[in-house]
C-alpha cells in the first residue's frame, strides 16, 4: 500500500537514525505484519495489543501529520 509507504518512510528518515535498539526491534516486529494489520495501527488508528508497538504505531501517525 503506498500509504503506508510513504508513512514508513517519513519515519525512516525522521526517527529511525535515533532510534534505541529496543524500537528498532519494535519497528522490524511491526515490518513483519501483513498490511491490512499494518494499516490498522499507522492509518485507521486501532491500538496494538503490543505496548512496544502501540508507542511506534503512535510515532509513526503523529509524523504523519
Amino acid at each position: 500500500m503506498k500509504e503506508l509507504d510513504l508513512l514508513l518512510e517519513r519515519y525512516l528518515a525522521g526517527d529511525f537514525p535515533g532510534a534505541s535498539s529496543a524500537e528498532r526491534a519494535a519497528f522490524a516486529r511491526l515490518l513483519d505484519l501483513p498490511d491490512p494489520e499494518l494499516a490498522a495501527y499507522l492509518i485507521k488508528g486501532v491500538p496494538p495489543s503490543d505496548p512496544a508497538i502501540a508507542q511506534l504505531a503512535g510515532r509513526i501517525r503523529r509524523r504523519s501529520v
